[in-house]
């Protein structure tokens, strides 16, 4: 058996394919994983809302840690065991400061533990089907009202790592400020929430060791984590700061990177 008991994976651009499916080969690995005792942890930046379309395609639900480590969700009880938001004093810091250097920008929230998403007017919202869970907010004011697992800032001036650079010199360490899109999407939490902050709590609480960890990812919010983890493997599609970092170079999501990565490393 190799040195890792524990299994961490981010979900989009690693777990599943471009088209969001779980392919057989990864849902068969998965499973054998479970079988075998070995825990796989899900470490994404995706919000708890958006779990179930993924859930519905596995044998067993996994635990998550949500929106790049401010959630720790355990989906056999639908409980939050673990949130650390944003609170109003900060959003109200973060925001004004980014208001101010960014004249064009657009925010949104992650509230009630990302079960909630409240966005600005000139949000250009990509989904729908939501209707109890998003909603457009009423005033600006409204934004920096309840305490958010996360704060998301749009920009149309700049190009995805740029804007990244500029909130996150911007914030100072104020905030963490991260990126997982190909737009300029940023994504602001809480000084000290990392995945690797979300993912070493539960670890924590499970009686594991970051050297227990053998973690997969493919954009720059995974970077602390693949830090943090005893062994790091970036996709095969990785942005390049991912696979600089990394340990070693899997496959791509849409070749089952992680699949085959797994199957070899527990000979399963």
């Amino acid at each position: 058996m190799p040195p890792f008991r524990l299994v961490a994976s981010d979900i989009d651009g690693t777990l599943i394919r471009s088209d969001g499916k779980l392919s057989s080969r990864t849902t068969d690995v998965l499973d054998r994983l479970y079988s075998r005792g070995i825990p796989t942890v899900l470490v994404t930046g995706r919000p708890v809302r958006w779990l179930r379309q993924l859930y519905d395609q596995m044998v067993e639900p996994l635990p998550a840690v949500c929106a790049n480590g401010a959630v720790v969700y355990d989906p056999d009880t639908d409980e939050v065991l673990h949130a650390a938001p944003l609170s109003v004093e900060m959003l109200l810091d973060v925001t004004r400061k980014l208001r101010e250097a960014v004249p064009d920008i657009t925010l949104a929230v992650e509230v009630e533990d990302g079960r909630s998403f409240w966005y600005e007017e000139t949000w250009p919202l990509r989904w729908d089907g939501e209707h109890k869970a998003v909603r457009v907010l009423a005033s600006r004011d409204e934004l920096t009202s309840v305490p958010a697992v996360k704060l998301l800032a749009r920009s149309a001036e700049y190009g995805p790592d740029e804007f990244a650079e500029l909130v996150s010199s911007t914030l100072g360490g104020l905030a963490e400020a991260t990126h997982s899109s190909s737009s300029a999407l940023v994504e602001i939490s809480a000084a000290g929430v990392t995945k690797a902050a979300g993912l070493a709590w539960l670890c924590e609480r499970e009686g594991f060791t970051a050297q227990d960890v053998v973690a997969f990812g493919d954009m720059p919010n995974d970077l602390p984590l693949l830090a943090w983890a005893g062994r790091s493997v970036a996709m095969g599609n990785a942005h390049p700061a991912v696979r600089e970092v990394a340990d070693e170079v899997a496959l791509t999501n849409d070749e089952d990177g992680v699949a085959v990565y797994l199957e070899k490393l527990f000979d399963l």
